[in-house]
């Protein structure tokens, strides 16, 4: 029987007396099987858990539980998958073990035409990352879908009218769900997951940020596999993420991650909707995100929230953390293991580096900056210099935001150059725009900070060379994503 730290082989849904513990284990290989009997063995696997979990509701556990799958219709021969022990995860790993953030939308784990969750991909995909686990690598999970759930336990077939009110209620609801799946499917597989729900206010703030990534690290060295989702039943509207994409991406930087994988319901990034040109070509290569000349517009799935958009901002918050980024299609959960095989497959973003002296700076340029302020020349020209930005250099505020969030810095013709945490919000900003700052507090009311931003707090876009430990990789990136 297969011990805790080795649950088996993970890949094969049969029996087989031997195993290999994980440093034994050969480097990952391409599959022999075809897709189609990839499909099989999760429905097996997907049919196997839900047989497991009906024999449970029933009081039929521990040793009849092999007998009762044998006289049920869904019987399966003697060498079928029998069920794995539930017991401890893998022993502590190395801190600089490999990790690796994979992120899967909505689309990809409910049917958007019945509601109903794909257990076959879902299963599929949990087989691809306790794959990875018994190579010795970390892995995240940032999922969505806790709206979707909600909507398939309710009944509903898609997203109901009523504001970010009804749906904190759908994810309160879904969000159990789903993490009873997952639990339950790590758990057949043996190993364990843990919930991490995450708010924008977490991780911009600087001591709920490094508490986050603290917690990170110890699921780490217990083996968890952390399951991460936007605490939509908290998040304000004004400082939400909006999206997973952009969360997955904030994780991916704050843990320092080697890759990070985009789940979606298409090939890649192509130059527009592929669903409306038939013309679109995929891009395979993509080495400038802030140079990207592709039509991103289009909302998600019925069930979903993100588009193409939201996935490019988040590459940028990835790569210029120094993060690898892909966007692979889920219809086929192997790309995973394409991946982390480095071939290529779906849309590679490469990473890049900023220059920044600080780790609070590097906290700063990994939050997203969805408003903007327009300066003049003359600010443009002192926060290059590291000065502090004041109210008589801002020209325009674009967007609604709050005190102490991240806020992009651009010049006159829109170029986006800096950005850093504001210390006003954009209704007093709108205000004092313009004006010395001794007027702020008789246009206010009240004495406020001394700048709008700090200088400690404004991190420059200005990219350093390429680390010379990536250069091999980086030389060959344009034909094998590294």
């Amino acid at each position: 029987m297969a011990s805790a730290r080795n649950p088996g082989n993970v890949m094969n849904f049969n029996n087989s007396s031997t195993s290999s513990s994980p440093r034994d284990t050969p480097p990952l290989h391409p599959t022999t099987e075809t897709k189609d009997m990839q499909l099989t063995k999760a429905r097996e696997l997907a049919k196997h858990l839900l047989n497991l979990l009906d024999s449970k509701e029933n009081g039929k556990e521990g040793g009849n539980t092999t007998n009762n799958h044998s006289n049920s219709d869904n019987s399966h021969d003697s060498h079928s998958m029998q069920p794995l022990r539930f017991g401890r995860s893998e022993s502590f790993r190395k801190e600089d073990s490999a990790t690796i953030v994979i992120k899967v939308g909505t689309s990809s784990l409910v049917n958007s035409e019945n509601g109903h969750p794909q257990l076959s991909k879902i299963g599929a995909i949990i087989e691809q990352i306790c794959e990875i686990r018994r190579r010795g690598m970390n892995v995240v999970l940032v999922s969505s879908g806790a709206v979707g759930f909600g909507c398939l336990a309710l009944g509903l077939k898609e997203r109901p009218k009523g504001g970010i009110m009804m749906k904190q209620a759908l994810a309160a609801v879904g969000q159990a769900k789903i993490m009873e799946l997952y639990g339950r499917m790590f758990n057949s597989l043996g190993y364990s997951c843990a919930q991490v729900l995450l708010t924008y206010e977490n991780l911009g703030k600087r001591y709920q940020y490094i508490n986050a990534r603290n917690t990170f690290q110890a699921l780490f060295k217990l083996g968890v596999v952390p399951i991460v989702n936007e605490n939509d039943t908290v998040a304000v509207e004004e400082i939400r993420f909006g999206d997973n994409d952009c969360l997955s991406a904030m994780v991916a930087a704050m843990i320092n991650a080697d890759k990070l994988i985009i789940m979606t319901d298409v090939e890649g990034l192509y130059t527009s909707n592929p669903n409306k040109n038939p013309d679109a070509k995929k891009i395979d290569v993509v080495k400038d995100v802030e140079n990207l000349d592709v039509d991103a517009t289009g909302a998600g799935s019925s069930m979903g929230t993100g588009g193409m958009a939201t996935k490019i901002t988040a590459a940028k918050l990835a790569t210029y953390s120094g993060v690898n980024m892909w966007i692979v299609n889920a219809a086929d959960p192997t790309n995973i293991s394409k991946v982390i095989r480095e071939e290529s497959v779906g849309t590679f973003f490469k990473k890049r580096y900023l220059k920044l002296s600080t780790s609070k700076k590097k906290w700063i340029a990994q939050l997203p900056a969805r408003q903007k302020l327009y300066l003049d020349d003359g600010a443009v020209k002192a926060v290059t210099k590291k000065k502090p930005l004041y109210a008589a250099g801002i020209k325009k505020v674009k967007g609604s935001f709050m005190a102490n969030v991240a806020v992009g810095l651009c010049d006159l013709k829109g170029t986006v150059f800096a950005q850093g945490l504001v210390n006003y919000q954009s209704s007093e900003l709108e205000l004092i725009k313009g004006r010395q700052m001794h007027e702020v507090a008789k246009i206010l009311g009240y004495h406020g900070a001394e700048s709008v931003m700090h200088r400690g707090n404004i991190v420059l876009l200005q990219f350093a060379e390429t680390k010379a430990s990536d250069e091999a990789t980086n030389t060959s990136s344009s034909t094998t994503p590294g």
